[in-house]
């Protein structure tokens, strides 16, 4: 049993390996190849993860352990780890990372329950063409409604600067200017457009306006991938300025709450990225469902908005479902990161 138990937890481990290495993080992806032999050996990686042999591949056990870890290298607790992430040293790093799972095991055992809040603002390189697009159609103010928000730093994208390939959006004073690869043309879009909402939920949310939540937030970024934490930082400013409200509660008991009354004279937005994989089958199909029920109710003067971005393979889809109508169209390919985005 025991046996068993190891192999599933060194396979989940490997496997996040070789998605780190796909999306950019070669010292995740060595150190999360260490960690799976440790768990072979019973090492210290086994004595923190025994017992989540069962846990879904897609709650990412291996980024859940790594990012408590990290937190203590952020705030100084493990400084030889610190050093060993800021060279980008795998083999130095594994050591420090060994060294500081083995002295705080009994703490980092029920931390390692705790689901990964990566809130990545680079997705919105892609959402910006879904929300610009549903701006156009409609021409209405936008009603924002995340789901999985993390800490709503998504739901400020309005806020941000967007550059590439001589594409250029949003305002160019702002914290945060998001570069990425652009493949494709896109189309004529709104230059500006009004948010008139911007509401979120998700099952553990983040307070971005707390030392511990920016801390949460920071802790789940690649240590080797700098652009992502300075992208983060900037993000924190912006949402210093721009207030969210973001609600504890499941995706379909809040979305059926939010929808349960058309928003006349605003196209209401309700979208996710990278969420569909974290709710279990069951949740999953009621919320699909309430989102459907409400797109057969929505009208003219009140246009419902369905845009997600979720996986299919080495990247995600864009696809942007729009009521009246019930259309759904497919508005790009996209990395998990939000580069390159392919417009098609």
């Amino acid at each position: 049993m025991t046996e068993a138990a190891e192999e599933a937890i060194a396979e989940q481990l490997r496997w996040q390996a070789e998605a780190c290495r796909m999306i950019g993080s070669p010292l995740y992806a060595a150190l999360l190849e260490r960690a799976a032999a440790d768990v072979e050996a019973r090492g210290p990686v086994w004595e923190v993860l025994r017992g989540h042999e069962s846990d879904p591949r897609f709650s990412v056990l291996g980024l859940r352990l790594f990012g408590t870890v990290n937190r203590m290298a952020i705030t100084g607790r493990e400084p030889e780890l610190a050093a060993a992430y800021e060279a980008r040293d795998a083999s130095r790093a594994w050591k420090a990372l060994r060294d500081a799972i083995e002295r705080n095991t009994a703490e980092l055992r029920p931390l390692v329950d705790l689901p990964v809040q990566t809130n990545e603002v680079g997705r919105c390189n892609a959402l910006l063409f879904g929300f610009l697009t549903v701006a156009a159609e409609t021409d209405m103010p936008l009603r924002l409604l995340e789901v999985g928000a993390s800490a709503g730093l998504n739901l400020r994208w309005d806020r941000f600067g967007y550059r590439a390939n001589g594409f250029t959006w949003g305002p160019a004073d702002s914290p945060l200017q998001l570069e990425f690869e652009l493949e494709g043309t896109p189309p004529a879009l709104p230059a500006a457009v009004e948010v008139a909402e911007r509401r979120g939920c998700d099952a553990n949310p983040v307070d971005a306006s707390t030392p511990e939540g920016r801390l949460t937030l920071l802790s789940y970024v690649w240590p080797d991938q700098p652009e992502r934490i300075a992208r983060m930082r900037a993000a924190l400013t912006v949402a210093e300025r721009v207030p969210v409200t973001i609600e504890r509660e499941t995706a379909a008991a809040w979305t059926e709450r939010m929808l349960a009354e058309a928003a006349s004279g605003q196209a209401t937005v309700l979208y996710h990225s990278i969420v569909s994989q974290y709710l279990s089958d069951d949740e999953r199909e009621t919320f699909f469902g309430h989102v459907t029920t409400a797109g057969e109710r929505a009208s003219a003067d009140a246009p419902l908005a369905w845009l997600k971005m979720e996986p299919v393979d080495d990247r995600a889809d864009l696809e942007l479902t729009l009521w009246p109508g019930g259309e759904t169209h497919r508005i790009a390919r996209v990395g998990y990161h939000g580069s390159p985005v392919e417009l098609l």
